[in-house]
């Protein structure tokens, strides 16, 4: 199983559920390695929402006046 690390970036991540799915069509693939397999990419996908919520969390906007805000 993958280990989720802060310091790995949303695309590193996006990178292991791209070969998780391929594993996973893989006709080949047992039936427990595709439950393994599956709750892998589900961590991996709330990973994913957590690092999304933060950055959004983060964006800022600018006003017409040329002063930053959080939205």
């Amino acid at each position: 199983m993958a280990e989720i690390t802060e310091s790995k970036t949303i695309e590193e991540v996006f990178q292991e559920l791209d070969t998780l799915a391929a594993k996973l069509e893989d006709s080949e693939t047992s039936l427990e390695d595709s439950f393994r397999f599956y709750k892998e990419g589900m961590e991996l996908l709330k990973y994913c929402s957590g690092r999304l919520d933060t950055v959004e969390k983060k964006m800022l906007q600018m006003d017409e006046d040329g002063t930053l805000r959080e939205f």
